[in-house]
């Protein structure tokens, strides 16, 4: 599936070691949307449940960063059932990545519980991984 063109600039994760792609604006590092790579490769979509002790301990902000890192797309957000909710599309190989990422979590999560399911690309989140609002 082709993708439109994504917005051109979007705030990179590592603020205190910006990557070689990153430049400064201010006090916040940019990082330099290339996505003419991923575009032209066929994205797959993945959605991930986790449980386990996966609230309040930094599990989102990890997931936005090593999905930032992985340069896939989509959100992490929290559900009120207590679980951690992730949508993610990239390549294969890199959901394969971000499925591993999971199931370590952060330094103080304690993940019990990873369920995969397969979803359909979402052209809204095209070019970016957000943290949403908790559902």
């Amino acid at each position: 599936m082709q993708l439109r063109r994504p917005r051109p600039l979007a705030y990179c994760q590592c603020n205190a070691n910006p990557r070689a792609d990153c430049r400064r604006e201010g006090n916040r590092a940019i990082l330099s949307a290339d996505f003419s790579g991923t575009v032209n490769q066929e994205l797959h979509a993945r959605r991930f449940f986790v449980t386990g002790r996966v609230q309040g301990v930094g599990y989102r902000g990890f997931v936005e960063h090593v999905a930032g890192k992985l340069g896939l797309h989509g959100y992490v957000r929290n559900c009120r059932d207590g679980r951690v909710e992730v949508f993610a599309m990239g390549t294969p190989e890199r959901l394969g990545q971000l499925r591993v990422a999971l199931e370590r979590g952060p330094m103080m999560s304690d993940v019990d519980g990873l369920n995969e399911e397969p979803d359909v690309v979402d052209t809204r989140y095209a070019g970016i991984f957000t943290i949403e609002i908790t559902i």
